[in-house]
């Protein structure tokens, strides 16, 4: 009085299909090879570029900051930069958080 069995589950899984190994491999190389050329690579590249942007400052210096603040570099330690944001204003910064240079003359009178 098994009504309620239904036949499929009395028979047997068919086995899995085998796929080639090698079209595996060839897609996990091809996403790899887009990651490096789309993401790893490029971000890298924005790395480098800011390491040598933070490197190259220098008292004087007028900067942006991430925060989107202006000012004109006082002093530069190892890690930390002060800036003057205004007259007898002074901020002191990570030099990581510095956005970009200015050109010199941009930020007429603090």
């Amino acid at each position: 009085m098994n009504f309620f069995i239904p036949a499929a589950v009395a028979q047997e899984a068919a086995p899995a299909p085998q796929g080639n190994p090698m079209v595996t491999l060839i897609m996990f190389a091809g996403l790899f090879a887009f990651m490096w050329f789309f993401i790893i690579r490029p971000q890298r590249k924005r790395q480098k570029e800011h390491q040598e942007l933070v490197g190259a400052l220098k008292k004087g210096d007028e900067v942006v900051m991430t925060s989107g603040m202006l000012g004109r570099i006082e002093k530069v330690d190892d890690d930390y930069i002060v800036l003057e944001v205004a007259d007898n204003t002074q901020l002191r910064f990570q030099k990581v958080a510095v956005h970009a240079i200015l050109p010199k003359g941009t930020i007429k009178k603090i």
